[in-house]
């Protein structure tokens, strides 16, 4: 259902600017504030991981990686969620991990399939927890960057010195909104 609307997130970048050294790497975006963020119910990341197993084994990089993907980047569990998870999955007997390639592929044993329901998406309910207009800032944001990626990658001079002036004079914009409120 969201996988159409955020098809830019995965868009392809252009290739680098020839003669142009790469990029830094990107710092990390801002913590989320608590009306930003999704609403994850207890179970979530259980019954998201059981989901997963259910099309093809993975390990759990990459069940972290499609969960945000599914979710169009609203929801990406972290690391510390995950393999918690996938340890007890273990104990319980519904998935088997095994090591392969210096990383741990799991899947779901029999009882695993039993268990899973195939028709849950739990990375949909968590996109519709967070409310629409939160939901159209971050669609907004996630385009900024993207357009902001692109700029670093081809813009010339006169375009940057524009870029620049252009998100001076929204910040203060925001801030103006910003202070209306109190």
């Amino acid at each position: 259902m969201y996988e159409d609307e955020h098809a830019h997130w995965t868009a392809a970048l252009p290739p680098p600017h020839p003669g142009l050294p790469p990029l830094p790497p990107m710092p990390p975006p801002p913590p989320v504030p608590p009306h930003f963020a999704p609403r994850v119910r207890r179970g979530d990341v259980r019954i998201a991981l059981l989901r997963l197993l259910t099309e093809e084994p993975r390990n759990g990089y990459q069940m972290i990686e499609e969960i945000s993907r599914r979710s169009g980047g609203v929801w990406r569990p972290s690391p510390g969620s995950v393999y918690p998870a996938l340890q007890q999955l273990e104990d319980e007997g519904l998935v088997r991990g095994e090591e392969s390639g210096g990383s741990r592929t799991y899947r779901l044993t029999d009882k695993g399939r039993e268990n899973a329901d195939e028709s849950a998406e739990p990375w949909a309910d968590v996109v519709r927890s967070l409310p629409e207009d939160r939901h159209e800032l971050r669609l907004l944001w996630g385009q900024l960057g993207e357009a902001f990626i692109h700029l670093t990658h081809v813009a010339d001079d006169r375009q940057v010195a524009e870029t620049k002036k252009l998100l001076r004079s929204t910040r203060q914009a925001m801030f103006r909104i910003l202070s209306e409120g109190e």
